[in-house]
């Protein structure tokens, strides 16, 4: 099983740090189809193919997630989509 590992730097105040990972959720459900759901600080996400989590913390957020067979084809396209997203979100 494959999988994606992003560390990103942030210096956004917690709640806007918590609506732009909200942001690259939405994104990830209407891109790949991801369902979403807050618990705490992490954000977790999962669609058939991919199981994950985006753990917010105080200066960075990690993400964490496992490609099922059929999506570890897609991990170099995926991965992109996803640190692109984070750039313009945590820019």
């Amino acid at each position: 099983m494959s999988g994606i590992d992003i560390r990103h730097a942030h210096s956004l105040p917690p709640a806007q740090a918590r609506d732009a990972v909200q942001q690259v959720a939405d994104k990830l459900a209407d891109r790949f189809g991801a369902e979403c759901a807050w618990e705490g600080d992490t954000l977790h996400f999962k669609r058939a193919g991919i199981d994950g989590h985006i753990a917010l913390l105080p200066t960075e957020l990690h993400l964490s997630a496992k490609l099922g067979f059929l999506m570890s084809a897609m991990k170099g396209p995926i991965e992109t989509e996803i640190r692109r997203v984070l750039e313009e979100r945590f820019a």
